[in-house]
């Protein structure tokens, strides 16, 4: 009789214990389930730190021996001139010359065209100072006097200016649009007469890094939106 009283009283607390449990847990669950997701944003407009003008030499011929002694002679006057302007050895980059024979192709069937032999060859210029390569652009027209045209890779952008120092500001923007977005969360909150809480779940963001127009390439925007979870408070 005693076994069963104490059996009893056992299963009862049991199921008190158990109710009391999840119940509890019940209102945790939902404490956690209030939350807001917020966004903010961070932007800083900087200057551009480095400046690559990639650009090349197109020369046509019949002669083999003279296109390339020709394409030689420019590649080497080119480089000179860069020189003359104030570019160093490291900042001039010589790249690879090639010679196609239009006859050797698959399409030599068709000889519409003056001239067999075309020859091409690189030279990228890359500085920090983005004042000595925007010069070396404007005064790269004399060279046609001398029977030169070097002409940019890219009609539509001949120098890329680029910003190298995100690694430097990165911080201060994450705390900056962090703190942005507790704003927009602090503001929900007092709307719903609760308050913010603890972060539940934070998300960076990627970094963008655009031109601030198309006539100022080489000033840049950066940009971070970051997206947080904050549980809410009574």
């Amino acid at each position: 009789m005693k076994s069963n009283t104490l059996q009893a009283l056992l299963l009862s607390l049991a199921i008190l214990i158990g109710g009391y449990m999840i119940g509890d847990m019940h209102r945790k669950a939902k404490v956690y389930d209030r939350h807001v997701e917020v966004k903010g944003l961070a932007e800083r407009e900087v200057n551009a730190d480095l400046a690559v003008w990639p650009l090349e030499l197109n020369l046509a011929m019949n002669d083999l021996n003279a296109l390339n002694a020709e394409l030689d002679r420019q590649k080497n006057r080119v480089n000179s001139f860069f020189k003359e302007i104030g570019f160093s050895e490291e900042e001039i980059n010589l790249g690879i010359s090639s010679i196609i024979d239009r006859d050797a192709s698959e399409y030599a069937g068709n000889r519409n065209y003056p001239f067999r032999f075309f020859g091409k060859a690189e030279i990228t210029l890359r500085t920090d100072d983005l004042a000595k390569i925007q010069l070396a652009l404007e005064k790269s027209l004399a060279l046609t006097s001398e029977g030169i045209l070097i002409k940019s890779k890219n009609d539509w952008r001949p120098i890329e200016y680029i910003f190298t120092g995100l690694n430097d500001i990165k911080p201060e923007m994450i705390e900056e649009a962090t703190l942005k977005a507790k704003e927009v969360a602090e503001k929900f909150a007092k709307d719903s007469n609760s308050k913010v809480g603890k972060i539940r779940s934070a998300n960076q963001g990627l970094f963008t890094i655009n031109d601030r127009d198309p006539s100022t390439p080489h000033v840049k925007k950066v940009r971070v939106v970051t997206t947080v979870e904050y549980l809410l408070e009574d």
